[in-house]
């Protein structure tokens, strides 16, 4: 009897943590297959699938998505629509880009409407299941290559007051960039996780944003030639 209530609750507790995923791309192939894939790992379930920006949001709306899988290129309609109407919405889960290429301008209006990160199509399936769980944590995920063009496309725009910006703010910031997960700035800067955390909130609180995709588009909106 005790085992039964003790299995029950672990099933509770799974169903509770486990990272709710809405696929949305115009592949039905490609998007079914990856359903299956995720459906293998014991932290993720796959709440629903949309093979455009309008039925995502139609179904984002219904269900109870807390991150979303969103190709860039939807045919007719582009993953900015899908990002733009789930903000717009209200919706504050994690969305994470998927794509095969994209252009800077493109890359640049995605992380302004603050998706969480970008990836490559390329990768594998232990680099997509990696980038999920850093994104669901409350991190970002950028690839070096779409962070180069981010750079090179942003525009130099500056609010009329702005922080100034320590030696450890800016190696925070930087390594946020990077993409480096809370546990890998620790080690690179050889100090605790807990110190990291109170670092990246410190420096949320200076630039007054809330979540670390919002961090990554002030920080390049305002402060990347300080990085």
């Amino acid at each position: 009897m005790g085992n039964t209530i003790l299995s029950d609750q672990i099933v509770t507790n799974n169903e509770e943590t486990a990272i709710r995923i809405l696929l949305v791309d115009d592949h039905t192939m490609f998007r079914d297959g990856l359903a299956r894939m995720l459906e293998k790992e014991a932290d993720f379930t796959v709440t629903g699938q949309a093979g455009s920006a309008t039925e995502g949001l139609a179904v984002l709306i219904q269900g109870d998505a807390t991150l979303v899988l969103l190709d860039v290129d939807l045919g007719a309609e582009r993953a900015l629509d899908f990002v733009r109407g789930a903000r717009g919405g209200g919706f504050e889960g994690h969305i994470l880009i998927l794509t095969a290429g994209m252009s800077d301008q493109e890359a640049v209006q995605l992380v302004q409407a603050s998706v969480s990160g970008i990836l490559h199509k390329h990768h594998s399936t232990d680099e997509l299941c990696h980038a999920i769980r850093q994104i669901a944590g409350g991190e970002v995920y950028m690839e070096p290559a779409y962070l180069a063009s981010l750079f090179r496309a942003m525009d130099r725009t500056r609010g009329p007051k702005q922080a100034i910006l320590t030696v450890r703010d800016k190696t925070i910031l930087r390594s946020i960039l990077q993409g480096l997960s809370n546990r890998e700035i620790a080690a690179k800067l050889t100090i605790s996780e807990g110190a990291v955390k109170a670092s990246v909130r410190h420096v949320c609180e200076k630039l007054s944003v809330r979540t670390r995709s919002q961090l990554v588009k002030v920080a390049l909106e305002q402060y990347k030639d300080q990085l």
